[in-house]
């Protein structure tokens, strides 16, 4: 039986998983399970740990929205039966109530997986689902680079309160214009 750890690299240690050379994983990107909650709270927990970025309550925030009911997306990257990434997807509101816009994260990979391309598979699955479900568009708060990849940018007439514009990037399905708006993200992630 496995246990309720996020990755066998977990397995021996939770709290400092090793990191493992292994050839280039076979990797599930599905959707998330409650029988998955406890794994992606661990895999959270350890994957922003050292991150000097973080509040670390990436997990809190996770647990919030699915209580609330928040979660319009959650996607695992599934190795073998392990839960080694994890990404949430949840609504924003716009002040000029634009429909359909949406916030990508929070975005965590096992330390033993990283670099091996799962968060830009999560992201792209999750982009990819939003749009056959009709969404406006998508925000995100994190690495430039990361996202810039994946086609989102720095979109000034975008205000997050209390957070740098260079912070918050945005990436508009189809034809859609980006709205001029505050946002509001879920009350869960103590922004604004």
């Amino acid at each position: 039986m496995r246990s309720q750890n996020c990755c066998s690299a977990c397995d021996a240690d939770p709290v400092a998983p090793r990191l493992r050379a292994e050839p280039p994983m076979k990797v599930l990107i599905r959707e998330a399970t409650e029988g998955d909650a406890a794994a992606i709270e661990l895999l959270t927990m350890v994957a922003f740990m050292r991150a000097e970025h973080s509040r670390h309550d990436e997990h809190q925030v996770i647990a919030s929205l699915r209580q609330d009911g928040a979660l319009a997306l959650s996607l695992v990257a599934d190795h073998d039966g392990y839960v080694v990434g994890h990404l949430a997807v949840s609504p924003v509101t716009l002040s000029d109530d634009s429909p359909g816009w949406f916030a990508l994260g929070p975005l965590a990979v096992g330390p033993g997986h990283q670099r091996q391309g799962l968060g830009t598979r999560l992201a792209q699955a999750a982009l990819a689902t939003l749009r056959e479900r009709g969404a406006a568009g998508c925000l995100a708060l994190g690495e430039p680079a990361f996202f810039r990849r994946l086609g989102f940018a720095v979109e000034p007439g975008l205000v997050l309160p209390d957070v740098p514009a260079s912070e918050l990037q945005a990436l508009a399905f189809g034809d859609r214009l980006l709205p001029l708006a505050d946002v509001a993200y879920h009350p869960a992630f103590g922004l604004g």
